[in-house]
């Protein structure tokens, strides 16, 4: 199969103070493959708008390629354009504006005709829930109705592709829910690709079928976020047992170094119940049966029994020994601008913006 997006070591470098050079994105290469929906995970900074702003034509690569729906992002950037949608981190449709009008407008911008224009309007206005909001200027809108109004800019052309930047960045958790609900609706009823740039853990865990960790311009991991928590991150077992606690500890140990884990160390900590145990392990759901009958032969009283899960910021600390959830409020790179506190690629060129729904704000 033909990946939809084939990146071979596409770099971004800007100018920094005192003539310095500061690395953006650093040696991206990857292949997508059609109808996926994939999510660069990583603090803000870390070079994810960036190379979705490559990926669009909107910033000109230092160095490496990218193909992307069969076209050569530097070479045939007026191609890209027409194959793919982009939401990006602003808001794109003009405040003064009614919601049909700016819809209306960008299908001018694309040269749709009147007819397939309005039929297309008409259908993004009903599958995204506009219509009760369709006379209004987008500036009386909820910031999650604007959201859905970039949405459909973004799919004015009916893309094959389509990237996120950041979409559910300051809306609150219902809101963030329901735009959701329309994206991945919207995925199913289009059939299309999907690419999109998070901080949000749960989003990337949930939604995602493929994850990219990037961190300081590179991709540091990459696979399905099951596999990502379960190579890199592992489960982790609290026991708390009552008396001696030397042979629990030994047990637990074994238990660990037989489960495959990197790390088998066993921290105690005294409570008033007795010993806290806890450890990492793989697969603790199949570990925990055969530890507990262990520890009941060697005479250990398990009192309480916790095993938790990994998440994707554990995954991050792992690979960085920093938590993601720490880093989301870290200075954009160089480069970049902060848009309702995250980190944006530099505004792009009037020239490069009628096709994307970033910069739809342009009349007819």
């Amino acid at each position: 199969m033909t990946s939809i997006i084939s990146a071979r070591g596409l770099s971004k470098h800007f100018s920094g103070p005192g003539k310095t050079t500061v690395v953006a994105v650093d040696d991206l290469t990857m292949d997508i493959e059609p109808g996926t929906l994939t999510a660069f995970l990583g603090p803000n900074g870390a070079g994810k708008s960036t190379s979705l702003r490559m990926l669009t034509t909107l910033l000109e690569p230092t160095g490496g390629t990218a193909r992307v729906c069969g076209y050569d992002v530097a070479e045939q950037p007026a191609q890209v354009r027409a194959s793919i949608g982009y939401i990006g981190q602003k808001n794109g449709a003009g405040q003064y504006y009614r919601v049909r009008d700016e819809l209306l407008s960008q299908g001018a911008l694309y040269g749709l005709g009147r007819v397939e224009r309005r039929r297309r309007v008409d259908e993004l206005i009903d599958v995204l829930d506009l219509g009760e909001v369709a006379k209004r200027p987008t500036m009386k809108l909820s910031g999650g109705q604007r959201r859905r109004v970039d949405i459909a800019l973004g799919l004015i052309p009916t893309p094959r592709l389509l990237f996120l930047d950041e979409p559910s960045t300051g809306l609150d958790p219902q809101s963030r829910a329901h735009l959701w609900e329309h994206i991945l609706a919207l995925r199913e009823r289009y059939e299309m690709t999907l690419v999109l740039t998070t901080h949000y853990l749960d989003e990337a865990d949930q939604f995602a079928e493929r994850v990219m960790v990037v961190d300081h311009g590179r991709i540091i991991a990459d696979d399905t976020a099951p596999r990502l928590k379960a190579e890199l991150a592992g489960d982790r077992l609290t026991l708390t047992v009552t008396g001696d606690a030397t042979g629990a500890v030994q047990v637990l140990r074994r238990a660990a170094e037989d489960s495959g884990t990197a790390d088998a160390a066993v921290v105690t900590t005294p409570v008033p119940e007795g010993t806290r145990l806890v450890a990492a392990v793989n697969h603790g759901d199949r570990v925990l049966p055969g530890l507990l009958a262990a520890l009941r032969e060697g005479g250990s009283d398990v009192v309480a029994v916790e095993l938790d899960r990994p998440t994707l910021d554990d995954v991050f600390l792992t690979l960085t020994g920093r938590s993601l959830r720490e880093d989301r409020h870290d200075v954009p790179a160089p480069g970049e601008e902060v848009v309702d506190g995250a980190a944006a690629g530099p505004p792009a060129s009037p020239t490069t913006s009628p096709t994307t729904s970033q910069t739809s704000g342009a009349r007819s």
